[in-house]
């Protein structure tokens, strides 16, 4: 099953063609990390998959490139300069460099006049870059100009699979990804005619939020056109709500990879986080995270859950698809539609809600009741 699915990742998820260049890559447990011994052993696991996965794919593509470097220890951190050079090429990376903007580019301080000196640069190099990655690093690149410029630019198919278990091979990797793609299209469509979102769940989280003009997209795992991004395991549809809109509380239970001791409530005001109370020791680190820059308490994300497969509420890549939930992710969301760029994002699962769609008459329409998606 474990090399079954494995597998499928180059056929089915990514379609790779003989002729096509692949990088694999992970990173490496950082030398100031702290992590419990639970989470040493699933991260030196994580890189024999990917080292697996490179291997197996190597009877797929004619190039597979496998790669690692150090932990950026957050997630939507711009990985460093060496795994740029192995996805753009040489001559890329260093155009970047003679420009005076790679530095700002990995910082997320660079400027819009920048970005567009950023695409037409990349865009000259994109014979260079390799058509597909799969992505097995801990700390999420999918919110990153690296994963954007590779995708939007470059037509390069992605697979983001951070925080990967190897029982997520056995599960919700296992999903009927041709139904899975059907259902959470059609909820996708549902909600991109929204202008106004509503959620509330039974612990008391209640947040409305405007989505006017966002598109919401359907995170399929099927990445085989040009230009294809999205998570393995996957299913969700999600959406970036507009900027300064989202008002409400959050009460977390949960941390990405652990049950909190107790609940933490985040008070949201004008789309940012303006409050943390909660005993449980993660309260304080999210607390310091927020306040080290305005932009990581930015609300980034909202998604539904759609994968029937995903059950583990322990690790928010799986948690977050699990059918019948929603995510609300804090910090960047320039790489899927949104204008708030951060070197940070980090999602939080939340269960049995309701969710409420509203258009722009006014009319509201029932999409989720207590975790259950209304059938129409």
């Amino acid at each position: 099953m474990v090399t079954e699915s494995i597998r499928a990742i180059f056929k089915t998820n990514l379609g790779i063609r003989r002729d096509e260049r692949v990088l694999v890559f992970t990173d490496r447990i950082g030398e100031t990390e702290i992590i419990d011994s639970q989470d040493w052993c699933r991260r030196e696991r994580l890189r024999d998959i990917a080292l697996l996965t490179a291997e197996i794919g190597k009877a797929f593509a004619r190039k597979v490139t496998f790669a690692e470097y150090p932990s950026t220890m957050v997630h939507g951190a711009e990985p460093p300069e060496e795994l740029w050079r192995r996805a753009f090429g040489d001559k890329a990376v260093d155009s970047l460099k003679a420009a005076r903007i790679f530095g700002a580019l990995l910082s997320k301080t660079i400027s819009d006049d920048g970005i567009r000196k950023t695409e037409e640069i990349i865009g000259r190099y994109c014979r260079s870059s390799v058509h597909a990655v799969i992505a097995l690093s801990n700390y999420s690149t999918s919110h990153t100009q690296f994963r954007d410029l590779l995708t939007r630019i470059c037509g390069c198919r992605y697979a983001s699979m951070p925080l990967f278990d190897m029982s997520m091979l056995e599960g919700p990797m296992a999903v009927d990804w041709r139904l899975q793609a059907s259902r959470t299209k059609a909820v996708a469509n549902l909600v991109t005619k929204a202008e106004t979102v509503e959620v509330k769940t039974p612990n008391g989280t209640y947040l409305e939020l405007a989505k006017s003009g966002r598109k919401a997209l359907p995170d399929t795992g099927m990445l085989t056109k040009r230009g294809s991004f999205g998570n393995l395991p996957s299913g969700e549809a999600f959406f970036a709500p507009l900027e300064g809109t989202a008002e409400g509380t959050l009460i977390l239970e949960w941390a990405p990879m652990r049950m909190l001791s107790s609940p933490i409530i985040v008070t949201v005001k004008n789309g940012l986080v303006d409050g943390i109370e909660g005993e449980d020791p993660f309260a304080e680190i999210l607390d310091a995270k927020v306040k080290e820059r305005k932009e990581n308490g930015n609300i980034a994300e909202f998604g539904i859950g759609m994968n029937d497969r995903a059950k583990r509420p322990d690790n928010i890549l799986e948690s977050e698809k699990i059918m019948g939930t929603i995510h609300i992710a804090l910090g960047d969301n320039s790489s899927f539609g949104g204008k708030v760029k951060t070197p940070f994002h980090q999602d939080f699962v939340f269960f049995r809600p309701t969710v409420v769609l509203m258009d722009r008459k006014g009319n509201r329409a029932l999409l989720m009741k207590d975790g259950k998606l209304v059938e129409r």
